[in-house]
């Protein structure tokens, strides 16, 4: 039965690094394989489950694709009012390198954007912003999606750590602390990475390799060090937010205060949209009553146990959109270019429909099935003593299978608990490994990469982004496991 429930997932890894098959056609492959053996070997032929599996996958691929949609419709104004040019030419400014420019986008940026938001906003931002700098569209999705994990456990103002708080005895303090040990060791390996990625579609630049990267570890320790600290003393909440704004902040005082280069004038209205959405969510994620207000309003549905939700005045698709209503009315863009642009967008989310239905189609399956079980439940009896190990891995998977960080935590947080209570293992430092693994699992999740790629369109050649970032979650997520087996 493990066999089985791993099978899914094996498909779709061999048929995208190795067959080079796009993620649609990949996804339907392994959501038809997910349903003969959810039929054939998991009691799962009742048609009304199947039916409410694949709505749930269907609902969820909207909330994702007004994301995808509302960025793309950003990125598009941004293009054609010039203002991405303006960026461009003010990141320059900050540094005469523009590796060090890039490594703001793919560090900074995305880190911040995703302890904003989350839920795919990160490197749906990052990825288009990367491209406009120069970047192959391959390469800045790939940069975004490793720029932004090392804050996933945070992102969303928290968000992931929540379903923890609810299943363990812990307080989110504790999570917090257990939790960003393993991010502020693999912090570094990940940064490194970052500027390897950047460094291989932007070799050459003034500064010398060895300058280039005592930037990069600085860049690394600006970020880290408040992340850490804010988790440790504050909670959840804040570390990758304010860990994000503090780091950006001395990255480049020190850009400045060592090269000497004037800011100049800041083109305020090409940063329009990025800043409106900056205020919007902070003003929907920080202050009490409007985050209860913004929250309150719900789309739900249910049919049996099945079931969705939509918080429309709260979910970042809706605030990216009137981040571009607001910004094109700002850039003065005419009712034409602002109804081309959605257009353009539009058209742009029609290659990305099949695959994000097959990859969320296959993950609901095999959640309501009870395949993710079976196969948690199977791994953690197999690595007995060395389970802590596996721990990270296990939670990188759910991610994987669920296509979200928070997600997986609510799935496996329960069984990384018990699984540490069976095998005499401190449990805590388990709680922190699956929230870990969780994190990294962003890199490789196929939605994630899906909704990415669609910004840039790269739709048809998602393969290539997973052949490279799963090697970096796999290390990473091994660096977790020593430490949490050092740790129990």
């Amino acid at each position: 039965m493990p066999l089985l429930a791993a099978a899914p997932i094996a498909l779709i890894l061999v048929l995208m690094l190795f067959w080079r098959w796009s993620a649609g056609k990949a996804g339907l492959a392994g959501l038809a394989l997910t349903l003969v053996l959810a039929i054939t070997f998991f009691e799962f032929a009742s048609v009304s489950r199947i039916m409410g599996s694949m709505t749930e996958a269907a609902f969820i691929s909207l909330t994702i694709l007004w994301i995808i949609f509302s960025a793309l419709s950003i990125y598009e104004l941004q293009r054609r009012t010039q203002a991405l040019v303006q960026l461009q030419a003010m990141l320059s400014r900050l540094s005469h390198d523009p590796r060090l420019s890039a490594l703001l986008i793919a560090w900074f940026f995305s880190l911040f954007m995703e302890g904003a938001a989350g839920f795919g906003t990160s490197a749906a931002l990052a990825a288009p912003f990367l491209v406009s700098a120069g970047f192959r569209p391959v390469q800045a999705v790939i940069i975004a999606l490793v720029g932004h994990a090392a804050g996933v456990s945070f992102g969303a103002v928290g968000t992931p750590i929540m379903p923890q708080l609810a299943v363990t005895p812990f307080s989110g303090a504790e999570i917090a602390a257990a939790t960003v040990l393993y991010h502020g060791i693999a912090g570094w390996f990940l940064a490194a990475v970052c500027m390897k990625f950047i460094v291989r579609d932007l070799p050459q630049g003034p500064l010398t390799q060895g300058l280039l990267w005592s930037w990069t570890a600085f860049a690394a320790a600006c970020f880290l060090l408040p992340y850490m600290a804010l988790a440790y003393f504050v909670g959840p909440e804040l570390p990758t937010l304010a860990g994000s704004i503090a780091g950006a902040s001395l990255f480049v005082a020190g850009l400045r205060l060592v090269y000497q280069r004037p800011l100049g004038d800041i083109p305020w209205r090409a940063l329009a949209p990025y800043l409106i959405l900056i205020a919007l969510v902070l003003f929907t994620r920080l202050l009490p009553p409007v985050q209860q207000l913004a929250s309150s309003y719900v789309w739900h549905w249910q049919w049996e146990t099945f079931s969705g939700s939509f918080a429309p005045l709260y979910h970042p698709g809706s605030l990216l959109v009137v981040s571009f209503f607001m910004g094109a009315l700002l850039q003065k863009a005419s009712r034409e270019e602002i109804l081309d642009c959605m257009r353009t967008a539009g058209l742009k989310l029609l290659p990305v429909l099949l695959a994000l239905i097959t990859m969320l189609g296959l993950s609901r399956l095999m959640l309501h099935a009870g395949m993710v079980d079976t196969l948690a439940i199977s791994v953690a009896a197999i690595a007995g003593l060395w389970w802590p190990l596996m721990a990270p891995f296990v939670g990188m998977t759910g991610t994987f299978v669920t296509g979200s960080a928070t997600a997986s935590n609510i799935l496996l947080t329960d069984f990384q608990q018990t699984a540490a209570e069976r095998g005499n293992f401190a449990p805590l430092p388990l709680v922190g490994a699956q929230g870990f693994g969780a994190a990294l699992g962003n890199m490789i999740c196929p939605h994630n990469i899906i909704a990415a790629g669609a910004t840039v369109g790269i739709a048809g050649q998602e393969g290539q982004v997973l052949r490279q970032t799963l090697w970096v979650a796999v290390i990473a997520a091994f660096i977790g496991g020593l430490l949490a087996l050092i740790l129990s």
